[in-house]
Protein backbone atom coordinates (compact mmCIF):
# COMPACT_ATOMS: atom_id res chain seq x y z
CA UNK A 1 0.00 0.00 0.00
CA UNK A 2 1.35 3.44 -0.91
CA UNK A 3 1.91 5.51 2.23
CA UNK A 4 0.93 8.63 0.31
CA UNK A 5 -2.58 7.36 -0.38
CA UNK A 6 -5.44 8.86 1.63
CA UNK A 7 -8.62 6.92 2.38
CA UNK A 8 -9.63 3.30 2.77
CA UNK A 9 -8.73 0.72 0.13
CA UNK A 10 -11.30 0.81 -2.66
CA UNK A 11 -12.41 4.33 -1.78
CA UNK A 12 -13.25 6.70 -4.64
CA UNK A 13 -11.25 9.41 -2.83
CA UNK A 14 -7.59 9.05 -3.73
CA UNK A 15 -4.88 11.70 -3.34
CA UNK A 16 -2.71 12.72 -6.24
CA UNK A 17 0.94 12.13 -5.50
CA UNK A 18 2.64 15.50 -5.25
CA UNK A 19 6.31 16.38 -5.55
CA UNK A 20 7.94 17.43 -2.25
CA UNK A 21 6.95 20.96 -1.13
CA UNK A 22 10.59 22.03 -0.79
CA UNK A 23 11.25 21.03 -4.39
CA UNK A 24 8.15 22.92 -5.55
CA UNK A 25 9.40 26.01 -3.71
CA UNK A 26 12.69 25.79 -5.62
CA UNK A 27 10.80 25.30 -8.89
CA UNK A 28 8.59 28.32 -8.13
CA UNK A 29 11.63 30.56 -7.53
CA UNK A 30 13.35 29.33 -10.71
CA UNK A 31 10.15 29.86 -12.72
CA UNK A 32 9.63 33.40 -11.43
CA UNK A 33 13.23 34.46 -11.90
CA UNK A 34 13.91 32.37 -15.03
CA UNK A 35 17.31 31.56 -13.58
CA UNK A 36 18.62 28.79 -11.36
CA UNK A 37 21.40 31.06 -10.10
CA UNK A 38 19.07 33.88 -9.08
CA UNK A 39 16.67 31.37 -7.52
CA UNK A 40 19.58 29.99 -5.50
CA UNK A 41 20.47 33.48 -4.28
CA UNK A 42 16.85 34.25 -3.37
CA UNK A 43 16.46 31.04 -1.34
CA UNK A 44 20.03 31.08 0.06
CA UNK A 45 20.80 27.76 -1.60
CA UNK A 46 23.39 26.59 -4.11
CA UNK A 47 22.85 26.43 -7.86
CA UNK A 48 23.20 22.66 -7.62
CA UNK A 49 20.47 22.40 -4.98
CA UNK A 50 18.02 24.27 -7.23
CA UNK A 51 18.94 22.14 -10.22
CA UNK A 52 18.45 18.90 -8.26
CA UNK A 53 15.10 20.08 -6.87
CA UNK A 54 13.79 20.98 -10.34
CA UNK A 55 15.03 17.64 -11.70
CA UNK A 56 13.16 15.87 -8.88
CA UNK A 57 9.89 17.59 -9.85
CA UNK A 58 10.46 16.75 -13.50
CA UNK A 59 11.12 13.10 -12.65
CA UNK A 60 7.97 12.97 -10.52
CA UNK A 61 5.86 14.35 -13.38
CA UNK A 62 7.73 12.64 -16.20
CA UNK A 63 7.99 15.81 -18.24
CA UNK A 64 10.51 18.59 -18.80
CA UNK A 65 9.57 21.86 -17.11
CA UNK A 66 12.40 23.99 -18.50
CA UNK A 67 14.21 24.28 -21.77
CA UNK A 68 17.88 24.72 -21.00
CA UNK A 69 19.67 26.90 -23.52
CA UNK A 70 23.25 27.79 -22.79
CA UNK A 71 23.16 29.47 -19.35
CA UNK A 72 19.46 30.42 -19.47
CA UNK A 73 16.29 28.43 -18.78
CA UNK A 74 12.82 28.87 -20.28
CA UNK A 75 9.56 27.34 -19.10
CA UNK A 76 7.93 24.73 -21.28
CA UNK A 77 4.14 24.62 -21.69
CA UNK A 78 3.97 22.13 -18.82
CA UNK A 79 6.28 24.31 -16.79
CA UNK A 80 4.09 27.37 -17.28
CA UNK A 81 0.98 25.42 -16.27
CA UNK A 82 2.64 24.12 -13.10
CA UNK A 83 4.21 27.50 -12.28
CA UNK A 84 0.79 29.21 -12.40
CA UNK A 85 -0.75 26.59 -10.11
CA UNK A 86 2.16 26.54 -7.68
CA UNK A 87 2.21 30.35 -7.45
CA UNK A 88 -1.52 30.44 -6.67
CA UNK A 89 -1.20 27.62 -4.17
CA UNK A 90 1.68 29.15 -2.25
CA UNK A 91 -0.13 32.50 -2.33
CA UNK A 92 -3.24 30.99 -0.74
CA UNK A 93 -1.19 29.22 1.92
CA UNK A 94 0.80 32.37 2.75
CA UNK A 95 -2.38 34.46 2.98
CA UNK A 96 -4.00 31.92 5.31
CA UNK A 97 -0.90 31.74 7.52
CA UNK A 98 -0.72 35.53 7.70
CA UNK A 99 -4.40 35.78 8.64
CA UNK A 100 -4.14 33.07 11.29
CA UNK A 101 -1.10 34.72 12.86
CA UNK A 102 -2.89 38.06 13.01
CA UNK A 103 -5.88 36.44 14.68
CA UNK A 104 -3.84 34.74 17.41
CA UNK A 105 -1.40 37.60 17.98
CA UNK A 106 -2.03 39.38 21.28
CA UNK A 107 -2.66 43.06 20.54
CA UNK A 108 -0.13 45.39 22.11
CA UNK A 109 -1.17 47.59 25.01
CA UNK A 110 -0.78 51.13 23.69
CA UNK A 111 0.43 53.46 26.43
CA UNK A 112 0.89 57.20 26.00
CA UNK A 113 3.40 58.86 28.32
CA UNK A 114 4.80 62.35 28.69
CA UNK A 115 8.03 62.48 26.63
CA UNK A 116 10.58 63.25 29.36
CA UNK A 117 9.10 60.71 31.78
CA UNK A 118 9.00 58.22 28.93
CA UNK A 119 12.67 58.62 28.02
CA UNK A 120 14.23 59.08 31.45
CA UNK A 121 12.06 56.84 33.65
CA UNK A 122 9.70 54.46 31.86
CA UNK A 123 11.84 53.10 29.01
CA UNK A 124 14.87 52.28 31.23
CA UNK A 125 12.55 50.22 33.47
CA UNK A 126 10.47 48.57 30.77
CA UNK A 127 12.73 45.50 30.35
CA UNK A 128 11.83 44.54 33.91
CA UNK A 129 8.12 44.54 33.02
CA UNK A 130 8.75 42.59 29.83
CA UNK A 131 10.73 40.01 31.78
CA UNK A 132 7.91 39.56 34.27
CA UNK A 133 5.07 39.68 31.73
CA UNK A 134 6.28 38.45 28.32
CA UNK A 135 2.62 37.80 27.45
CA UNK A 136 1.77 41.52 27.61
CA UNK A 137 3.28 43.41 24.65
CA UNK A 138 3.46 47.16 25.21
CA UNK A 139 3.65 49.86 22.56
CA UNK A 140 4.79 53.23 23.93
CA UNK A 141 3.94 56.57 22.38
CA UNK A 142 5.04 60.02 23.51
CA UNK A 143 2.33 62.53 24.29
CA UNK A 144 1.31 65.19 26.77
CA UNK A 145 -1.81 66.98 27.95
CA UNK A 146 -5.39 65.78 27.38
CA UNK A 147 -5.65 62.39 25.71
CA UNK A 148 -8.51 60.65 23.88
CA UNK A 149 -8.49 57.23 25.49
CA UNK A 150 -10.03 54.33 23.62
CA UNK A 151 -9.13 55.81 20.22
CA UNK A 152 -5.94 53.92 19.65
CA UNK A 153 -4.65 54.71 23.16
CA UNK A 154 -5.39 52.19 25.93
CA UNK A 155 -3.70 53.92 28.89
CA UNK A 156 -1.90 57.19 29.52
CA UNK A 157 0.56 58.44 32.13
CA UNK A 158 0.06 62.14 32.81
CA UNK A 159 0.85 64.78 35.42
CA UNK A 160 -2.39 66.25 36.76
CA UNK A 161 -1.54 69.82 35.76
CA UNK A 162 -4.38 70.12 33.25
CA UNK A 163 -8.11 69.47 33.01
CA UNK A 164 -8.92 66.13 31.41
CA UNK A 165 -12.05 66.71 29.34
CA UNK A 166 -13.22 63.11 28.97
CA UNK A 167 -14.39 61.02 31.90
CA UNK A 168 -11.51 58.73 32.86
CA UNK A 169 -10.47 56.46 35.69
CA UNK A 170 -7.26 57.71 37.33
CA UNK A 171 -4.83 55.70 39.45
CA UNK A 172 -2.34 57.88 41.39
CA UNK A 173 1.24 56.75 40.75
CA UNK A 174 3.50 59.20 42.60
CA UNK A 175 3.65 62.80 43.75
CA UNK A 176 5.89 65.18 41.88
CA UNK A 177 8.94 66.30 43.89
CA UNK A 178 11.42 68.70 42.33
CA UNK A 179 14.75 70.29 43.19
CA UNK A 180 17.82 71.91 41.61
CA UNK A 181 20.26 69.38 40.16
CA UNK A 182 23.69 69.74 38.62
CA UNK A 183 26.60 67.63 37.58
CA UNK A 184 28.53 66.36 40.60
CA UNK A 185 31.83 67.94 39.58
CA UNK A 186 30.08 71.32 39.16
CA UNK A 187 28.71 71.41 42.71
CA UNK A 188 31.28 73.86 44.06
CA UNK A 189 30.88 76.15 41.04
CA UNK A 190 27.07 76.38 41.19
CA UNK A 191 26.41 76.12 44.94
CA UNK A 192 27.82 77.63 48.11
CA UNK A 193 27.18 77.07 51.76
CA UNK A 194 24.59 79.32 53.34
CA UNK A 195 25.41 81.57 56.26
CA UNK A 196 23.35 79.37 58.57
CA UNK A 197 25.07 76.26 57.27
CA UNK A 198 21.80 74.34 57.02
CA UNK A 199 21.92 73.63 53.29
CA UNK A 200 23.78 74.91 50.21
CA UNK A 201 22.45 77.85 48.24
CA UNK A 202 22.68 78.76 44.59
CA UNK A 203 25.86 80.73 43.96
CA UNK A 204 26.02 83.92 41.94
CA UNK A 205 27.78 81.97 39.17
CA UNK A 206 25.02 79.39 38.82
CA UNK A 207 23.50 79.13 35.34
CA UNK A 208 19.79 78.36 35.61
CA UNK A 209 18.54 76.03 32.90
CA UNK A 210 14.98 76.69 31.69
CA UNK A 211 12.75 74.96 29.15
CA UNK A 212 9.81 76.14 27.08
CA UNK A 213 7.80 73.01 27.81
CA UNK A 214 7.97 73.71 31.58
CA UNK A 215 8.57 77.47 31.68
CA UNK A 216 7.43 77.85 35.30
CA UNK A 217 9.56 75.03 36.75
CA UNK A 218 12.01 77.33 38.56
CA UNK A 219 9.33 79.72 39.82
CA UNK A 220 7.20 76.87 41.14
CA UNK A 221 10.13 75.30 42.95
CA UNK A 222 11.30 78.64 44.38
CA UNK A 223 7.83 79.33 45.73
CA UNK A 224 7.74 76.04 47.65
CA UNK A 225 11.39 76.25 48.74
CA UNK A 226 11.23 79.93 49.77
CA UNK A 227 14.27 80.67 47.65
CA UNK A 228 15.17 83.75 45.61
CA UNK A 229 16.89 83.29 42.27
CA UNK A 230 16.95 86.74 40.71
CA UNK A 231 20.02 88.17 38.98
CA UNK A 232 21.57 84.88 37.91
CA UNK A 233 22.51 83.88 34.42
CA UNK A 234 20.15 81.56 32.58
CA UNK A 235 19.87 79.50 29.43
CA UNK A 236 16.66 78.25 27.84
CA UNK A 237 15.99 75.09 25.85
CA UNK A 238 13.10 73.93 23.72
CA UNK A 239 12.21 70.88 25.79
CA UNK A 240 12.41 69.91 29.45
CA UNK A 241 14.35 66.77 28.57
CA UNK A 242 17.07 68.87 26.95
CA UNK A 243 17.45 71.04 30.05
CA UNK A 244 18.09 67.92 32.11
CA UNK A 245 20.64 66.69 29.58
CA UNK A 246 22.31 70.10 29.77
CA UNK A 247 22.63 69.62 33.53
CA UNK A 248 24.19 66.20 32.92
CA UNK A 249 26.65 67.88 30.57
CA UNK A 250 27.62 70.40 33.27
CA UNK A 251 26.20 73.48 31.53
CA UNK A 252 24.18 74.64 34.52
CA UNK A 253 21.55 73.83 37.15
CA UNK A 254 18.17 72.41 36.13
CA UNK A 255 14.99 71.77 38.05
CA UNK A 256 14.89 68.01 38.24
CA UNK A 257 11.84 65.99 39.21
CA UNK A 258 12.93 63.16 41.49
CA UNK A 259 11.70 60.32 39.26
CA UNK A 260 13.40 61.82 36.22
CA UNK A 261 16.83 62.26 37.78
CA UNK A 262 16.95 59.46 40.35
CA UNK A 263 18.95 57.15 38.05
CA UNK A 264 21.57 59.83 37.40
CA UNK A 265 21.78 60.60 41.11
CA UNK A 266 22.11 56.90 42.00
CA UNK A 267 24.88 56.52 39.41
CA UNK A 268 26.76 59.56 40.76
CA UNK A 269 26.35 61.77 37.68
CA UNK A 270 23.98 64.35 39.17
CA UNK A 271 23.53 65.70 42.67
CA UNK A 272 20.64 67.52 44.33
CA UNK A 273 22.26 69.54 47.14
CA UNK A 274 19.02 71.30 48.14
CA UNK A 275 16.85 68.19 48.13
CA UNK A 276 13.38 67.83 46.65
CA UNK A 277 10.06 69.45 47.51
CA UNK A 278 6.55 68.43 46.52
CA UNK A 279 5.06 70.92 44.07
CA UNK A 280 1.42 69.94 44.53
CA UNK A 281 1.08 67.87 41.37
CA UNK A 282 1.13 64.11 40.84
CA UNK A 283 1.43 61.59 38.05
CA UNK A 284 -1.53 59.36 37.29
CA UNK A 285 -2.33 56.35 35.15
CA UNK A 286 -5.41 57.22 33.11
CA UNK A 287 -7.78 54.56 31.76
CA UNK A 288 -11.13 54.90 29.97
CA UNK A 289 -12.83 52.74 32.65
CA UNK A 290 -11.98 51.04 35.97
CA UNK A 291 -9.19 48.53 35.37
CA UNK A 292 -10.22 44.87 35.61
CA UNK A 293 -8.05 42.85 37.97
CA UNK A 294 -5.89 40.27 36.20
CA UNK A 295 -6.08 42.10 32.88
CA UNK A 296 -3.00 43.31 30.96
CA UNK A 297 -3.89 46.83 32.10
CA UNK A 298 -3.88 45.69 35.74
CA UNK A 299 -0.49 44.01 35.33
CA UNK A 300 1.01 47.22 33.96
CA UNK A 301 -0.68 49.34 36.65
CA UNK A 302 0.67 47.17 39.48
CA UNK A 303 4.15 47.21 37.98
CA UNK A 304 4.08 51.01 37.58
CA UNK A 305 3.09 51.41 41.23
CA UNK A 306 6.00 49.20 42.28
CA UNK A 307 8.47 50.97 39.99
CA UNK A 308 7.45 54.37 41.36
CA UNK A 309 8.50 53.54 44.93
Amino acid sequence: MNSDDIGEPGSQIKAVRLPPMAALRCFDAAARLESFSRAADALHLTHGAISRAVRLVEDELGVALFERRSRRVFLTDAGRKLATAVRKGFGLVEAAVREIRQEVRVPALVVSCEPTLLMRWLIPRLPDFQGRHPDVPVHLVAGGGPVALGRGIDLAVRRNDFVQADAVHATPLFRERTGPVCRVDKLESFFERSETGSRPELSADAVLLHSRSRPDAWETWAGHADCHMFGRRSQSFEHFYISLQAAVAGIGVAIGPWQLVRDDIDSGILTAPMGFNEDGTAYQLLAPAPIVEGSPQAKLRDWLLEAAI
